[in-house]
Formats: C-alpha cells, structure tokens, sequence
C-alpha cells in the first residue's frame, strides 16, 4: 500500500479514539480513489440478545465508514460532514469473526453526497447493504 494511502488510513483511525467508532473497534483498512473499507469484530460486545451481530451496530459501522469516506474525497478543512439519512437492508446474520463495510460514492453533490455501503463477512457474503446520505455544510 502507498505511503498516501497508509496515511489516510492512520488519519482515518487516530480521528476515532475516544469515539463511538473506538467503543466498537471500528478499524479503517483499506482506501482507493471512490472507496474506503472498515473492518469491525463481531463479538458479544455487539450482539443483540440472542447472540448474533446488532443491526444497530451494523448501521453505525456503515455511518462511520461512509462519513469518513465523505471526509477523506471533500474539503475537510472547509466543510463539515453530517449523515443525513441511513437505510440498512439486513440479509444474514453473523455470530463472529470480523465484518467489513466497503462505502462507494453514488453521487458526488456540491452539498449531498449518497453512498452505498455493503457490509460483508470475511468469506465476501453480503451481510447488510446500506445507503447513506451525507450533506457537507460550509465550516465558515
């Protein structure tokens, strides 16, 4: 991996500490031009009760990693990025190892951006895909 690719990762997961990312051990690992991959261990910590991966906790992954992503391809130093609208389609359930969120740029606005994220298992099985609607609003 590239030194500028190392870099944004390291940015991507120093901004984390003390966060809700942090809390689930939400881990940026890989970035490209349209995309950037986080990868979050399936544990008790996130369970629902009856032992299998939280949707909620899924949707925080996809925010996180399709915030970041709007972060990484704008302006940070002129525009804050808020979510504005996620949806989350759960289609398997996991009960351990590591899930992975790949966001994707749909459409790159001035002002909104909309992201798809797919939420996978280490074997490529789709876990949940999710849409995520980002606004970027002027630091100024």
């Amino acid at each position: 991996m590239s030194d500028y690719k190392n870099k944004i990762l390291s940015v991507c997961n120093e901004i984390c500490k003390g966060t809700l990312m942090e809390t689930l051990d939400i881990e940026y690992v890989d970035v490209g031009d349209n995309f950037l991959v986080a990868k979050m261990p399936v544990t008790p910590k996130v369970f629902q009760p009856d032992g299998v991966l939280h949707g909620g906790a899924t949707a925080a992954l996809a925010e996180s990693v399709g915030s970041a992503a709007s972060y990484i391809f704008l302006d940070a130093k002129e525009f804050f990025v808020r979510g504005i609208e996620i949806t989350a389609n759960h289609v398997k359930s996991v009960t351990e190892g590591d899930v992975y969120a790949r966001a994707t740029i749909i459409h790159k606005g001035r002002t909104t951006q909309l992201w798809e994220i797919k939420v996978t298992d280490i074997a490529d099985n789709l876990i949940s895909l999710c849409k995520l609607t980002t606004i970027a609003l002027p630091k100024k």
